[in-house]
């Protein structure tokens, strides 16, 4: 063999050794994660809010020290008259700056429904939520979630619910803000009817976060106590197409960590089917764990969810 095809042989020896270890390290190191981002909904410590041990303010810091959570959703009914008090909303912005957090969304209620049926009454409300378009901007959300309750027929509701959310959503959409409809009660809770509507309303940035527990469609009168539920799988289906967002609502947990009252394998699966790539927001609503185990205990499962589908 002359000396040059040594050379060129050695050198390539050289080369492919070089290489393959790179290979190996880079294939490695390409960690398997979750299709959907986690975030933390501030009605999982409503407990603790409404009881004063703690604020909205705290909010962010409680999100990362005690979950590392990075991204979060607030309740509106937590800091109910700051709206548009620039100063408060600043001190929340410092906090979340501190300690690396990405504001998602503001859950609103008490301003009024958006499928009433009176003219006047649901432009009040439509009115009412544009504080809140605004403060979502100031804080660097994307989406508010609204409520598209009203008192009258399905077909009814839904005519008032599409024209609502129309106009909420035009004027969301001049901020780039997304309006979505959680299925809440009422007629909310029937994925079919709230699908039509949002179907309806035909707005990009109008659209559903789908609630996993959330599906109960009458209770018996003077009671918590649901006496006809929509089938949570079914709904979750009809309204994944329209989703900006998912909340993950537990209640009960197993010895296993699974989830009492949702197959979270089954659920999950059909929002990954549905080519969402979201966040997904921890929404721990039980009584028997207090609320920081419960919050652990979902994350816990949706950890464990997303890598198995991933």
């Amino acid at each position: 063999m002359s000396q040059s095809r040594r050379d060129f042989f050695r050198q390539l020896g050289v080369g492919a050794l070089a290489i393959t270890p790179l290979s190996h390290s880079m294939a490695g190191n390409v960690a398997k994660k979750p299709f959907f981002d986690i975030s933390l909904a501030e009605w999982s410590l409503h407990k603790a809010l409404f009881a004063k041990k703690i604020t909205n303010l705290d909010f962010p810091a409680i999100a990362r020290k005690e979950f590392d959570i990075g991204i979060v959703e607030y309740v509106n009914q937590f800091f109910k008259d700051k709206a548009r008090d620039t100063t408060y909303l600043n001190d929340l912005l410092k906090r979340c700056k501190d300690n690396g957090i990405k504001n998602h969304l503001i859950m609103i209620d008490g301003e009024g429904g958006l499928g009433e049926l009176d003219d006047n009454t649901r432009n009040k409300a439509v009115e009412n939520h544009y504080q809140w378009v605004e403060a979502a901007k100031y804080l660097g959300c994307k989406t508010i979630r609204v409520n598209a309750f009203g008192k009258g027929t399905a077909e009814e509701v839904a005519k008032a619910a599409v024209d609502g959310l129309g106009k909420l959503g035009e004027f969301a959409g001049t901020m780039k803000i997304n309006v979505i409809v959680e299925n809440h009660g009422g007629y909310s809770s029937d994925g079919q009817w709230l699908s039509g509507v949002m179907k309806q309303v035909g707005r990009n940035n109008v659209g559903t976060l789908p609630d996993f527990g959330n599906f109960c469609l009458e209770r018996k009168p003077g009671s918590n106590e649901c006496v006809k539920e929509y089938d949570r799988y079914q709904g979750t289906k009809e309204l994944m197409p329209y989703a900006k967002g998912a909340s993950a609502k537990t209640y009960d947990f197993k010895e296993n960590g699974d989830v009492v009252e949702t197959d979270y394998m089954k659920i999950m699966k059909i929002v990954q089917d549905s080519g969402f790539k979201g966040i997904v927001g921890i929404e721990y609503e039980g009584s028997k764990l207090d609320e920081y185990e419960g919050i652990r205990k979902t994350k816990a499962i949706l950890e464990k969810v997303g890598m198995a589908l991933s």
